[in-house]
């Protein structure tokens, strides 16, 4: 799986479909209407949230992608109030506005955090000039490589066939959030993304899970889709291909809310695909990004900061044990959010209650520990042909393990100090008796403005003393 949260800046993506505007009304409802069996909502708050294609456009800028949203809205307040939340959050927006229609609203009342009702302002049959907005993909196709059809069902995707015929012939990547039970016009996609009810009720209940899978493989047949990403509640997801399927298990701890869920699942596999990710690694991303979501009130975004702390409880991402050039580029993003980072190092040999404190304490000093160990052959060199008595791949995996430490790496020199060099963290921690100007690698940290932290072991705790007891030569 993926190290970090990968950079999102150079994806760029149209996203087209239905727009509308999510609007609550939220106070508490503590009585009857003396008028009717129905609570009295006590209205204390008033806000307006992005819903529908607007939703995953947010979700793509909030996560650092550039995103031009293409969608049709009335000339009235409505209308203003999308294009006003989504510019200010940097989503390019190209509306096609008439006059003659009223932008979607769907008005939720809410008491004591809970939905009493949704009152849905919308056209039945949304009437506007397709060529106008046909006219708007072709001129923002040559400036961005991905784009997503997000559907509703509002009739703003109509024509969906033909702009997925344009988009693939001016050599974009296409994902579908579809609607209905015909799919015939998403045919030749490169992804589409249904729940389990959708894509039930296009190719029937399934009886088990193969033949859930072969139900979707017959789909992708027909259609000639290569990816179909299949997200299922408290499931999770699958991604079914011809040759192969990855599932991966939900990761929501609570559920709250699962209303635009979905837009956050399409935008995140947006991104990745724009940035030519893996699919299944993307897909990892996706479900992350979902869990976090549905824990959330209403129609939701989910930040790069949230995704990075999703990422780094997973413990079967390379999040532990990383490479060298895997932890510079994961420094690269913790530092752009500003995350203070630590370093230390050693051998680690016998893993003590001694270290454990002294790694302990290094953490508290800021966000993120790194410790930097050993290799065997170095370890050797500086403490003789008998050690270590643990292996390197051992070494590190009981360090990986402890909560206070979120990164190990390994050298092979005598000491750090290139490596400190190189990374360059905010501080260096090291224990025992030694001066800041002592420490390897630490005029470089102090001249790129970190600094050396000296802190002092535990008494009575060393590995050689350890190593003596278990000889029984104490």
């Amino acid at each position: 799986m993926l190290a970090a949260v990968p950079e999102f800046g150079p994806a760029r993506i149209i996203v087209i479909g239905d727009v509308m505007l999510d609007r609550y009304w939220s106070g508490q409802a503590a009585r009857i209407s003396p008028e009717a069996p129905v609570p009295v909502v006590r209205v204390k708050s008033i806000e307006d949230r992005v819903g529908g294609a607007g939703n995953v456009a947010l979700n793509i800028a909030k996560l650092g992608g550039k995103v031009t949203l293409l969608g049709v809205v009335g000339d009235d307040a409505e209308g203003d109030t999308l294009t006003r939340l989504l510019e200010a959050e940097g989503v390019a927006c190209d509306f096609v506005v008439e006059p003659g229609i009223r932008s979607v609203c769907k008005l939720r009342v809410m008491a004591q955090h809970q939905q009493l009702i949704r009152l849905d302002f919308e056209e039945t049959s949304l009437k506007f000039d397709s060529g106008a907005l046909s006219a708007k993909l072709g001129e923002h196709l040559l400036k961005h490589d991905t784009v997503v059809f997000s559907d509703y069902g509002k009739g703003t995707l109509a024509d969906v066939s033909a702009y997925i015929t344009e988009a693939k012939q001016a050599g974009l990547k296409v994902l579908v959030d579809p609607k209905g039970a015909d799919y015939r016009c998403y045919a030749q996609a490169d992804v589409i993304t249904p729940n389990l009810s959708e894509l039930q009720a296009v190719v029937g209940v399934a009886e088990n899970e193969e033949d859930l899978i072969e139900k979707g493989r017959g789909l992708l047949r027909q259609y000639q889709i290569p990816n179909l990403l299949l997200t299922r509640g408290e499931a999770g997801m699958s991604l079914i291909q011809e040759a192969q399927v990855h599932s991966l298990p939900a990761q929501a701890k609570d559920v709250f809310d699962v209303t635009g869920a979905g837009d956050t699942v399409i935008a995140v596999m947006a991104l990745g695909v724009a940035l030519d990710i893996a699919l299944y690694q993307a897909m990892y991303l996706a479900n992350l990004a979902g869990g976090i979501v549905v824990g959330k009130l209403g129609t939701s975004t989910v930040s790069r900061r949230e995704l990075t702390r999703a990422m780094h409880g997973d413990r079967d991402s390379l999040y532990g044990i990383v490479s060298e050039d895997e932890l510079a580029q994961i420094l690269v993003g913790a530092k752009a959010h500003d995350e203070r980072i630590i370093m230390t190092n050693g051998c680690f040999d016998l893993l003590h209650a001694g270290h454990v404190t002294y790694l302990q304490q290094a953490k508290a000093l800021g966000d993120r520990l790194v410790v930097a160990v050993n290799s065997d052959a170095s370890v050797r060199r500086l403490k003789g042909e008998t050690r270590p008595i643990n292996g390197l791949q051992e070494r590190m995996t009981v360090l990986s393990a402890l909560a206070c430490v979120d990164w190990v790496v390994s050298f092979e020199e005598e000491t750090p100090e290139r490596l400190y060099c190189r990374l360059l963290p905010d501080v260096i921690v090291k224990g025992g008796d030694y001066s800041a100007e002592q420490v390897a690698g630490g005029d470089c940290v102090i001249r790129a403005g970190g600094e050396v932290k000296i802190l002092q072991f535990v008494d009575g705790q060393s590995t050689t003393a350890i190593i003596k007891k278990a000889r029984g030569n104490e």
